[in-house]
């Protein structure tokens, strides 16, 4: 061979060379990205209000017929300009606090919701959630998780991470920021988790997700993404009924959230948890796209709802709806100006309630609280509960009674019990 040809074939070999290099650095390129210190971060994991406003009153003698996307990644499958303030300390007893992502992983259990089919039979796994052990006092353990992960349960299982199950007692639900507390006996917690600050995150940020994707079988998986938004105003519907009636704002990841993660940690890369798990954005188009409840937000629910079971809230005293509700027979009980738009119409009014004492009535339509529009239940819920209204506030009202427009100025009560459905 002259040296012409062993050139040739000597380029060829370092040519092959080369494309096989390049094609094994694009294939391990493809199977791992390359994500600066998420080793580090990483490293030493192993596997793993109340109710929404439901009217059904009467008018006159009959019953008023009500007609009232983002989807809970929860129990698999069956169901300010100042920061909110924080609950200063949570005492964590005998058990160690989560220092890391690894034992961040240890404070994260399963929630076991547990329903009777028959009087015949024993309860059944209705859905499986996750949860946050945060907090461990006189031998009891306390873990937060989602309301709709223990929503309509009989018994409550919770899921430690050496598998055992132990029996929950449900201490408080709330319905509009979808959280609950439960107490179970802490003889066999020895970590809970560390409490960090939603209120220190920046989009971009790397978090990870920890929860029961599908249940117990894979149980404490950990994925691993960023903080994509901050401060994302949510609409979603806490009835049922296919009608938004509440705003939540939560945190974005891309971190993969799944059905049975509702509940779980979203932490940040010190293995602290800044944000509760809730829901996702399920269309065939989407992807990435989850949400949590910032733990700034959960911190004060939690704490109430530990102590006394319900959140508080202010309430007018009236049950209502919006005027395209109002069923055809029942219209010509409201006349209101043409160009008005919108407005909530009064069907109930409770006794010896603010809207009561302030003479409001039966049909009178709503329009403004304090100077704010509103056209929906939405809009009253929103104004009611904002951080501006506590019970004992006085507020003023514009409404239309016969076409009239008048003004009533009426004192905020609280709920008398968590069922009740008046606002």
């Amino acid at each position: 061979m002259d040296n012409n040809e062993e050139n040739q074939s000597h380029n060829q070999t370092v040519e092959e060379e080369t494309s096989d290099n390049e094609n094994t650095t694009e294939k391990r390129a493809s199977e791992k990205p390359n994500r600066p210190g998420m080793n580090t971060f990483f490293g030493g994991i192993v596997g793993g209000v109340i109710s929404a406003v439901i009217v059904v009153l009467l008018f006159n003698s009959g019953t008023i017929p009500l007609n009232e996307t983002t989807e809970s990644s929860g129990a698999t499958d069956s169901t300010e300009d100042e920061p909110t303030e924080v609950v200063e300390t949570l005492a964590s007893g005998d058990a160690d606090t989560a220092t890391n992502m690894s034992e961040a992983s240890q404070a994260v259990v399963g929630v076991k919701n547990l329903q009777q089919q028959s009087i015949w039979e024993e309860s059944e796994d209705a859905g499986t959630g996750s949860g946050i052990i945060y907090k461990k006092e006189d031998d009891d353990a306390y873990i937060v998780t989602n309301q709709h992960v223990v929503q309509d349960a009989e018994e409550i299982e919770v899921v430690l991470n050496d598998d055992e199950q132990v029996p929950a007692e449900v201490l408080g639900t709330d319905a509009l920021t979808d959280l609950a507390v439960l107490q179970i006996d802490g003889e066999n917690v020895d970590t809970i988790a560390s409490l960090g600050s939603s209120g220190d995150l920046q989009v971009g940020e790397t978090v990870a997700a920890i929860g029961n994707p599908l249940g117990l079988e894979f149980a404490n998986t950990v994925t691993q993404g960023i903080v994509s938004g901050l401060e994302r105003s949510i609409s979603v519907d806490t009835t049922g009924n296919g009608q938004p009636d509440w705003v939540t704002e939560v945190i974005q990841t891309d971190a993969a959230i799944n059905p049975g993660n509702s509940g779980g940690a979203l932490v940040n890369g010190d293995g602290e948890v800044i944000g509760i798990n809730s829901m996702k954005i399920a269309q065939q188009a989407v992807e990435g796209i989850g949400f949590a409840i910032p733990i700034d937000e959960a911190l004060p629910v939690m704490e109430q709802l530990e102590v006394s079971g319900e959140i508080q809230r202010p309430v007018i005293g009236i049950s209502t709806v919006s005027l395209n509700q109002v069923p055809p027979q029942y219209r010509n009980e409201i006349s209101l100006p043409e160009d008005l738009e919108g407005g909530m119409v009064i069907a109930d009014v409770q006794t010896n309630s603010g809207a009561d004492e302030a003479n409001l009535q039966q049909f009178d339509v709503i329009t403004e609280i304090d100077g704010e529009e509103i056209t929906s239940i939405l809009d009253l819920r929103q104004n009611l509960y904002s951080d501006d209204n506590n019970i004992g506030d006085t507020v003023e009202i514009e409404y239309y009674r016969d076409g009239n427009q008048e003004t009533a100025t009426l004192e905020l009560q609280g709920e008398e019990n968590e069922q009740q459905e008046e606002l």
